[in-house]
């Protein structure tokens, strides 16, 4: 398999098996939609119950809250989004198809044009001779395009509207809520889960890049004065991450700066140990989830890339098949959103912290569902020779069935003991799936390419002694295990306390 058609294996498998197919497909879709299948959705959900387990339910000054998809202008106007949301389009003179002009620079050329100004871009396509993919027709200037989706609000004329392009903004605007929710104590989190959309001009790469998709995102508020004095930095400065900083861009870099986030912090390349924690908690995050640490890292963001605000951002890239690309940002937004949103509403966000008034300053790491999931995909799908098969090593953490039971045969008691027995793991909490349909080879290769971990078969032994097999998706080795002890089992394996090889080995000695 070839690194460039291994994004359209996954997808083959992706459309076939039920974990995404593309938005109203029966009438040729819209680039940049996709719907989550059975499979996918399920993915979907313990993606996001990990990401709320790790970053909000296991802090206590961090909530989650779920705002609006859908705000009034006042608000876009305020934040500067209606002024500045805005990605360089270009169009074909000929055949009119339209380009977002850093991408079709750096498809042509290798070169990284993000952030540069039209008239940089004008220059670069006119010097490399760039012309339209479509019909190889001359290019016009680059302009610049707003990426936000308009509305009307209400039946009165002139109300509008904007789907939100970010999570944040619902919680900016409603900051003296929360505020006064959390004791007007700093430092505190407010987090949540939803969808944005971004009229992108050219969708593409499945997942990667779309015009709707789903954020996690906190807003983590905190007096600048005690941004390197974070309690809970304590508890993870000596997690080792690796990095790119801004001296290796300015020259030919092949591999990231491996160090612990208290040196990062203390050279400053990460801005604080506020954004620091979070840093070293996605760090740990990622490898739970299947993806290899020398697969990723964190790039210090040059000036030409960043908001003219920012205090520093470093964005989370991972290699994959179609290059590298960012699935997590970490933004030192300072004080900017709720200064703009102070005035503009004629509010007031001002915090006592240590017998003064401050205007908090906010760190947001925010991470794309979808781009985490297509990564999680790629890292853990598999071809190899001992089957015909793909399939795909989802850790436990992330699998989207964990169980399969099978009945050997459909007929003599074996199907209702089957059926039973999966509605007992079902009761106990495990994902299972129960399938009667095929021979059991074509049914254990139909649960490999779905990732589930076990598969327990009923065979004719179940019903004379009350035992089961169970095949690891890992290994495809089979162990003998009774009835009475299959739940602890399977809680021992997929919680990583028991590996199947020690399974294995007990039995022999027992």
């Amino acid at each position: 398999m070839t690194e460039e058609n291994r994004i359209e294996k996954i997808i083959d498998v992706c459309l076939r098996r039920g974990f995404v197919n593309q938005s109203a497909e029966i009438y040729g879709g819209s680039s940049g939609f996709f719907d989550l299948g059975p499979l996918g959705t399920l993915m979907r959900q313990k993606l996001v119950d990990f990401w709320r387990q790790l970053f909000v339910l296991d802090n206590d000054n961090i909530f989650e809250i779920d705002g609006s998809l859908l705000l009034p202008e006042s608000v876009f106007k305020a934040s500067g989004h209606l002024d500045s949301f805005e990605d360089p389009l270009i169009q074909c003179k000929s055949c009119k198809s339209m380009y977002r002009a850093d991408h079709i620079i750096a498809q042509n050329t290798g070169i990284s044009a993000e952030g540069l100004s039209l008239e940089e871009l004008d220059k670069i396509v006119e010097e490399n001779k760039i012309v339209c993919p479509s019909c190889k027709g001359e290019l016009d200037k680059a302009r610049q395009f707003n990426l936000m989706f308009s509305t009307g609000i209400g039946p009165v004329s002139g109300n509008k509207g904007y789907l939100r392009p970010e999570t944040a903004q619902n919680i900016f605007v409603n900051f003296k809520r929360y505020a006064s929710f959390m004791r007007n104590k700093l430092p505190f989190g407010i987090a949540q889960v939803g969808k944005s959309f971004r009229n992108e001009i050219s969708p593409r790469n499945f997942l990667i890049r779309v015009r709707e998709f789903e954020q996690m995102e906190i807003e983590m508020f905190f007096d600048p004065e005690m941004a390197n004095k974070f309690s809970l930095f304590d508890f993870v400065e000596d997690v080792e991450i690796n990095i790119v900083t801004k001296e290796m861009q300015e020259k030919e870099w092949s591999k990231p700066l491996s160090m612990s986030v208290k040196d990062a912090v203390e050279k400053r390349i990460i801005p604080n140990q506020v954004m620091g924690y979070f840093i070293a908690m996605e760090s740990e995050m990622l490898q739970a989830l299947g993806i290899p640490k020398e697969s990723f890292w964190f790039r210090f963001m040059l000036p030409h890339e960043t908001p003219h605000y920012s205090g520093g951002n470093l964005d989370l890239e991972v290699k994959l098949s179609i290059g590298n690309v960012e699935i997590i940002g970490n933004a030192y937004r300072t004080d900017y959103d709720l200064k703009k949103h102070q005035k503009a509403s004629k509010s007031t966000f001002t915090i006592v912290s240590n017998n003064k008034k401050v205007l908090p300053h906010v760190v947001e790491p925010s991470m794309g569902v979808g781009r985490i999931l297509y990564t999680i995909l790629e890292y853990c799908y598999r071809e190899d020779e001992s089957r015909t098969w793909s399939w795909f090593k989802f850790p436990a953490s992330i699998a989207p069935i964990e169980i399969a039971v099978f009945p050997l045969m459909k007929k003599d008691g074996l199907a209702e003991y089957a059926q039973d027995l999966h509605l007992d793991l079902k009761d106990a909490g495990f994902v299972s799936f129960y399938d009667d349909s095929g021979k059991i080879g074509k049914r254990y290769a139909r649960a490999d390419e779905i990732g589930i971990l076990y598969c327990i078969t009923v065979d004719y032994e179940s019903l004379e002694k009350d035992t089961v097999t169970i095949r690891d998706r890992d290994s495809t080795k089979q162990a003998r295990v009774p009835i009475e002890d299959l739940e602890d089992v399977l809680d021992a394996l997929l919680e990583e306390e028991l590996t199947f090889e020690e399974l294995l080995e007990n039995q022999k000695n027992n």
